[in-house]
């Protein structure tokens, strides 16, 4: 397994937890020992308790170097360069790394979210590092390697269960490519395994998570019309699902993560003239943090010494993921206008993220304490902690609510 992150790691642990050997390779030699510990670097429910057990009966160990395999899986970051094209130096380089311990008959299986056609790129990439094996793109069904595309579709604090429950789009460069992934994934997959070509699965991943992010941008839009209009967007949209064909989703500071918030950009680069839809809600859901700060900051025009309580910082709710959180750029923003003394509150990290770290108006502290100091406070991710939180501590401030818990 070629990187041990939010996916890489927990997809290692259901194969080991099957009683099949698996070496985890990740860059991270933090990482690296904490899994050899039997322990987790991660916030995952359930995974330590599989993490422990795989590598203290020997069936999972963690390295920073690939090492010969019989299937080789591919999980490493696919994020942005310039103007949100994809970057995929890094599964460039995993496809570079595992390249001198292939042999004939093995399988290599890219995981992580990318553009249409970057399946074939690495059958290309390890063609040209490895000259003496021929590859799917130059021998089809008798190519020595096999090569497939198989995108992850879990939930964040529900990896575990949804790993072995959801269904899998096994995109194969030939039937033989998708018919021996399939084996490998049904080891541990209960649900349906479902062959397709690989640039059919690229494309089912990126659609996936454009259709969520268009309809999350259709409510993050009703939110902003509704601030305008004077009406409570929350109480609109519980009106409009009562239509039995109407389920409107629920608006929030923006949309983060490494899936929705970048897969779409991914559809884009390809087919720009063609993705206008995409494209707006893209460009709806980016803009959102910036209206947030903007209430922040007309809130803050009516106090003398602004203290802005941020509740939360990762991308979703109880998790500790930071990955392309609005609600860390809606903080950053306001560090970067000093409108005043921020007091950020994430109950599922220990430090200051290195991001913030620099800025010299924000402290990391509990929630009772933020808003006991704090005169205007802004509900950043719904966190079930914060439900908790006694409504009469908030008298007398400005309370700007981007997710409902308040409603």
């Amino acid at each position: 397994m070629i990187g041990l992150g939010y996916i890489g790691l927990p997809t290692a642990a259901m194969l080991a937890s099957r009683k099949i050997k698996v070496i985890g390779v990740d860059v991270s030699q933090h990482a690296v020992d904490t899994i050899n510990r039997g322990e987790i670097h991660i916030v995952e429910p359930e995974l330590d308790i599989i993490v422990q057990a795989a590598v203290s009966q020997g069936y999972l160990r963690a390295t920073t170097k690939p090492e010969p395999a019989d299937a080789f899986l591919i999980a490493v970051p696919t994020p942005f360069k310039g103007d949100h094209e994809p970057d995929l130096s890094y599964v460039e380089a995993a496809a570079q790394s595992i390249a001198p311990v292939l042999k004939k008959g093995d399988l290599v299986i890219l995981e992580s979210t990318s553009p249409v056609g970057t399946t074939e790129l690495v059958a290309v990439w390890l063609a040209q590092a490895r000259t003496d094996l021929s590859f799917p793109h130059q021998a089809g069904e008798q190519a020595d390697v096999n090569v497939a595309y198989c995108p992850e579709r879990v939930l964040p604090g529900k990896v575990v269960h949804e790993l072995v429950s959801n269904d899998r789009v096994i995109g194969g460069m030939t039937q033989r490519c998708s018919q021996r992934a399939t084996e490998l994934y049904k080891t541990f997959v209960e649900a349906e395994c479902i062959p397709t070509n690989a640039r059919t699965a690229e494309m089912c991943k990126l659609t996936e998570n454009s259709y969520r992010d268009v309809n999350i941008a259709f409510a993050n839009e009703l939110s902003i019309i509704c601030g305008k209009l004077g009406i409570n967007v929350w109480e609109l949209i519980k009106l409009a699902n009562h239509h039995p064909r109407v389920k409107i989703l629920q608006p929030g500071p923006g949309v983060g993560g490494h899936c929705i918030a970048v897969d779409p950009w991914f559809i884009v680069s390809k087919t720009p003239e063609e993705a206008r839809l995409i494209h707006i809600a893209r460009l709806v859901n980016d803009g959102k943090p910036h209206y947030v700060v903007d209430q922040v900051t007309a809130a803050a025009a009516n106090v003398a010494e602004p203290v802005i309580a941020c509740l939360g910082l990762a991308f979703k709710p109880d998790i500790d993921d930071l990955r392309e959180s609005p609600a860390m750029e809606v903080v950053q923003l306001l560090a970067e206008r000093k409108i005043g003394q921020i007091l950020a509150v994430e109950p599922h990290i220990e430090q200051m993220p290195a991001s913030l770290a620099g800025f010299g108006n924000i402290e990391l502290m509990s929630s009772d304490e933020a808003i006991r100091r704090a005169n205007i406070v802004v509900m950043l991710v719904s966190h079930q902690s914060f439900y908790e939180i006694d409504t009469g501590l908030l008298e007398g401030k400005y309370v700007i609510d981007t997710r409902g818990v308040w409603q």
